[in-house]
């Protein structure tokens, strides 16, 4: 994602781009776009996520893990 001039553009949170404050761990659609294929959770700097919301985020998808909506690992992997 490089402009001309060798600058890299900014990226915009998504959840303060749609103003959403509250991130439903039951939701797994959404949690599922910040987990790699091998169960880890993305970082910040590859997310584009701001410092609060991927801490709520964070949250979330540890919440769905205990609860078993999302898995801790891929099965393909064991």
């Amino acid at each position: 994602m490089r402009e001309y001039g060798g600058r890299k553009r900014k990226k915009v949170c998504r959840f303060c781009e749609n103003k959403i404050n509250y991130i439903d761990f039951k939701d797994d659609r959404i949690l599922r776009r910040f987990v790699t294929d091998r169960g880890k959770i993305v970082p910040r700097r590859i997310s584009g996520n701001c410092a609060k919301h991927q801490r709520k985020l964070t949250t979330a998808i540890k919440r769905a893990r205990h609860i078993a909506i999302m898995a801790f690992e891929s099965e393909s992997f064991r």
